[in-house]
């Protein structure tokens, strides 16, 4: 049985390298001002933190002995009040890392984000959706104990391991020696583990994205699953998914935790080694005061140690995850501005193709030399057999593809040589597949024109004849419509749709099947506003109605990539070619019924 796309495990395109690292250094870099007044804060509490056990050693060794009450006293304020220094850092600490590190996360969040508005159609239509929605979420957000404590923190402990030291030193250079013998073993244990972890954290980042691609497409067909009383096949396919979720878990959990109680049992065994060595005056010579100091100090330096394996354990896993963030962000449009793009001024709506020939993969032309022209205000029809090119034609216009020979003229400009932005303003596009977003109907239409006042929306509802349902909705205007208008009919989201289009007031209009899901009725009021709307503006009507473009300037017939009849409604009828035959068979079909 054939596999689907969501439960395929993804292959990385490019691996992990160093590069990744200095990619989120970008990301952390506008902070780093923020970053040093935590790090100076840190310092302060870890200097503050090491006071304890020196003033443990001299109260032992010395002040107690010498029953100096008033030293005693006094070392006990200090020690009070650098508990109290070390409460404010602590707060002043946990609060600045976490805003630093959520302001990190919202600014790769916005850039993957602002990446996917620039992707061509072929990246969506490849993907499952959910596989791209995870990298956006969750991937991003298991970037956030990395951010928002791991990095600072990881730089905290570092200093608290170097001050501590610096104390392990100055009171006994071979004490502190016999201390980090063991520490070799720790670093043998991190090599072994982190191998597999980072191995076991990719796999489980591919069953995470299945999961998640499995469930937003059972959501989004959830309409045709009910249908087809397909519930049941759905939910043994979700648990085949969930269950290689939970076990990919399961495995990679096992692997990290292994790192945590190796370096828990090194730190417990160097504490009994130094207890052992200064009970039996070993090779060492201490006082009872320096042992117990010694005994604060080795946990002030391996719970750091601890941490930083922790840390170690969130970076390995943020790497598998960190690969798919940037292998999204460095997926390169097919259609981009040229390097000299300039901005298209105003146009009149002059269109021009001259020997355009494409294809969507090598050897099978979806066009072949096609060339017209169109002066402004015309409006052309596209008809023929489904996979002719009709669509095909307005996506080059709009430039969603690149011409492979020949090339697309706007007003006299190469729409390879203008920026997107400034080509696509200028247009109005309404494609077979309307979308309707979850918000207000006045929200949706106004999504054509950001800047259009209430009246003005008003006004290109009117005209598409859309104002008459929705002035009979409970609030009008401001009714909300759920997520790909679930709540409206068919006919009832193309003219919103349309209205939409209309508003962005276009030079060129393109209709893909504008009123393939409008009633009979509907179609009639839409076609007296159409004729206004038509004039003054070139346009192109992909239709299967023919009815419906029977006013059309040009007709064009498309068949196997070619024009191969052009003319209006009468002349093509006139010919008795294939439009002729195509219009008697639908003319007949609906006489018929």
């Amino acid at each position: 049985m054939a596999r689907n796309k969501f439960d395929v495990d993804e292959e990385l395109t490019r691996e992990f390298n160093w590069s990744h690292y200095q990619r989120l250094g970008g990301y952390i870099k506008p902070y780093r001002t923020a970053i040093f007044k935590v790090l100076f804060i840190i310092i302060l509490a870890n200097t503050a933190g090491m006071l304890g056990p020196y003033f443990t050693k001299i109260a032992i060794d010395d002040v107690i002995p010498q029953k100096n009450i008033p030293l005693l006293l006094g070392l006990g304020m200090i020690f009070l009040l650098s508990l109290f220094v070390i409460a404010w850092c602590m707060k002043y600490r946990i609060l600045a890392i976490t805003e630093i590190g959520q302001d990190i996360l919202k600014d790769m969040r916005s850039s993957i984000f602002e990446h996917l508005q620039r992707l061509p159609f072929s990246y969506f239509d490849n993907r499952p959706h959910g596989k791209i929605l995870i990298r956006v979420v969750n991937y991003i957000n298991t970037l956030s104990d990395l951010l928002s404590n791991g990095l600072i923190n990881l730089i905290s402990d570092i200093f608290s391991v170097i001050i501590t030291l610096l104390f392990m030193f100055f009171i006994d250079v071979k004490l502190t020696l016999y201390s980090l013998a063991l520490l070799p073993i720790l670093f043998i244990l991190v090599m072994v583990i982190t191998s597999q972890q980072r191995k076991a954290y990719q796999a489980l980042s591919n069953k995470q994205s299945n999961l998640n691609a499995y469930i937003h497409e059972s959501i989004a067909g959830i309409k045709i699953t009910q249908s087809f009383a397909r519930e049941k096949k759905n939910y043994e396919i979700f648990n085949e998914v969930s269950e290689e979720f939970r076990t990919s878990w399961m495995h990679a959990v096992k692997i990290q935790f292994l790192l945590w109680p190796g370096v828990q049992n090194i730190s417990v065994l160097t504490t009994c080694l130094i207890y052992f060595l200064g009970i039996r005056q070993m090779g060492v010579d201490v006082s009872t005061g320096t042992l117990i100091a010694f005994i604060g100090y080795i946990n002030n330096f391996w719970n750091p140690v601890i941490s930083i394996g922790n840390f170690y354990n969130s970076l390995v896993t943020a790497t598998a995850y960190l690969e798919r963030i940037f292998e999204t962000m460095d997926e390169v449009p097919d259609i981009q501005d040229a390097p000299e793009a300039k901005v298209l001024p105003p146009i009149q709506g002059r269109v021009d193709f001259e020997e355009v020939t494409f294809r969507y993969e090598e050897g099978k032309n979806i066009l072949n030399h096609v060339t017209f022209h169109i002066t402004p205000g015309q409006s052309i029809a596209l008809v023929g057999p489904t996979g002719a090119g009709k669509t095909t034609i307005i996506n080059l216009l709009s430039r969603f593809y690149d011409v492979n020979e020949g090339y697309v003229k706007v007003d006299g400009y190469d729409v390879r040589e203008v920026t997107l932005h400034s080509l696509r303003t200028q247009m109005g596009v309404m494609l077979q597949d309307t979308f309707v977003f979850s918000g207000t109907i006045l929200e949706n239409i106004r999504y054509g024109r950001l800047d259009a006042t209430e009246e003005e929306i008003i006004a290109a509802a009117k005209i598409v004849r859309a104002h008459d349902f929705i002035s009979e909705l409970k609030e009008g205007y401001q009714t909300i419509v759920e997520e790909r208008g679930s709540t409206l009919s068919a006919g009832q989201r193309q003219l919103i749709s349309f209205a939409r289009a209309l508003l962005a007031d276009p030079k060129i209009l393109i209709l893909d099947e504008a009123t393939s899901s409008i009633d009979t009725k509907t179609e009639e009021l839409l076609q007296q506003g159409l004729q206004e709307l038509l004039k003054g503006r070139t346009s192109f009507i992909i239709a299967h109605r023919l009815s419906t473009i029977k006013n059309s300037s040009q007709i064009f017939y498309i068949d196997q990539g070619q024009i191969v009849e052009a003319g209006t409604h009468d002349e093509l009828m006139a010919q008795k070619g294939k439009y002729h035959h195509l219009y008697q068979s639908q003319y007949d079909l609906i006489h018929t019924n």
